[in-house]
């Protein structure tokens, strides 16, 4: 599994890591074995959130004994991102994880508090040792201006944003800034939300005939398309220890400049949207 420099954190983190969104739906057995067998074949970063419902408790399952081995990333609901609710959401997420710390902790995207107050809370919780990094979520460029203008350069770790092959409106502004400012750009649903291109599509057909040539699904071509970048990670969820083995090859396999070219014509990331486009 690659690995790549997480912002300016100066840790190494798996350019293939694991969403958690949902996965308090299934079999909570065969979401444990998946997070353990993603973690096995290096897949250490691990994503969830509080709004997540019992996601927290399962991964805490999951990284028994094993907590040294991941980078672990929750988020605050904005409704909870004051000075104060910022912090006791934070330590409530410890306690759910059965952990000390977590390595990046996000505002999972913007509300009504000001970022000052967020911003000191996170800066505070780094200083306590409950957090050693932190960033944003679903942030658009001039969202990353203003934050940045309040914590300063260096400061923010990553910007999580929605990002696969038919979603691409961040390439316009906020990985060319991200890029600039030295901040991650973690992908969440990298396979779209149950709109993965179909074979019998036209880009659908490029991405299989790629797989083909390249002996990979075409659900590793598209992660490593969109991981190309050296900021960009991606945090697929897998659920089942089989899905999380084919996330994990993702990680190594590097595409040629005509393949990308190939992909990057077939699904146009088209005009820049007037609004970043969240789920």
């Amino acid at each position: 599994m690659k690995t790549k420099p997480f912002g300016k954190t100066g840790t190494d983190v798996s350019v293939i890591g694991q969403g958690t969104w949902y996965l308090d739906h299934g079999e909570r057995k065969r979401a444990i074995a998946a997070l353990q067998r993603g973690l096995d074949l290096g897949m250490t970063h691990i994503d969830t959130a509080e709004m997540y419902g019992d996601a927290e408790l399962v991964i805490a399952d999951a990284i028994a004994g094993r907590r040294d081995e991941v980078f672990l990333v929750s988020k605050v609901l904005p409704s909870n991102a004051s000075r104060r609710g910022t912090i006791t959401a934070c330590e409530r997420s410890l306690k759910r994880l059965r952990t000390d710390r977590l390595d990046c902790y996000l505002l999972h995207w913007r509300g009504s508090y000001d970022l000052e107050d967020t911003v000191a809370a996170f800066e505070e919780l780094v200083t306590s040792g409950k957090i050693k990094s932190w960033g944003v979520s679903n942030f658009d460029a001039d969202d990353l201006d203003e934050i940045l203008e309040v914590a300063g350069e260096g400061k923010i770790a990553c910007n999580q944003v929605l990002y696969h092959l038919k979603e691409r409106a961040i390439e316009h502004a906020v990985i060319p800034w991200c890029e600039r400012h030295g901040v991650a750009v973690v992908a969440y649903s990298p396979f779209g939300h149950d709109d993965f291109p179909d074979a019998r599509s036209k880009g659908g057909a490029v991405l299989a005939r790629i797989a083909e040539a390249r002996r990979a699904t075409p659900r590793q071509v598209a992660l490593s398309f969109l991981t190309r970048a050296t900021t960009v990670f991606a945090i697929p969820k897998a659920s089942s220890a089989e899905h999380a083995g084919e996330n994990a090859a993702a990680g190594d396999l590097v595409l040629t400049k005509e393949e990308i070219s190939a992909l990057d014509a077939a699904f146009p990331r088209g005009p820049k949207p007037r609004s970043l486009p969240m789920l």
